[in-house]
């Protein structure tokens, strides 16, 4: 299969060069790393390790990274379900523009206790992006 551009598709060398600039710390590798081994491409699937990297790059700020952390902790994908982390990253998505974040915090909210929610609330308040410093 080839790309637009005429170029063959190597998901094998993807990875490597995702790799490379995962170690760096980039964010934005972190979350398509995530979307490789979620969707099984160029590598085996692995829904645990895609959770771990939309995580990692959701700590950095990723608001992608932090809307698909919370569906996967609002529907336990990858990771133990936990309505108060999931609430915690759709509001932070919501809060710098993902649209979808809010729709789904504020559907996730109807199943949570007032407790809940306001624990949920705190998380997000207290959140400081941490980015990554590189690996040598």
């Amino acid at each position: 299969m080839e790309t637009e551009r005429g170029v063959p598709q190597d998901y094998q060398l993807a990875l490597k060069w995702h790799k490379l600039a995962v170690e760096k710390g980039d964010a934005e590798a972190q979350f398509k790393t995530g979307v490789l081994y979620e969707n099984g491409i160029g590598l085996p699937k692995d829904i645990q390790l895609a959770a771990k990297w939309f995580r990692r790059a959701a700590e950095q700020g990723d608001t992608d990274a932090q809307f698909k952390t919370g569906v996967n902790y609002a529907n336990g994908i990858g990771v133990p379900k936990d309505y108060a982390l999931a609430y915690k990253w759709f509001n932070l998505a919501a809060a710098k523009g993902v649209k979808k974040a809010s729709k789904w915090r504020d559907e996730l909210a109807k199943k949570m206790t007032p407790s809940q929610i306001q624990e949920a609330q705190k998380l997000a308040r207290n959140f400081k992006p941490k980015k990554e410093k590189p690996k040598k």
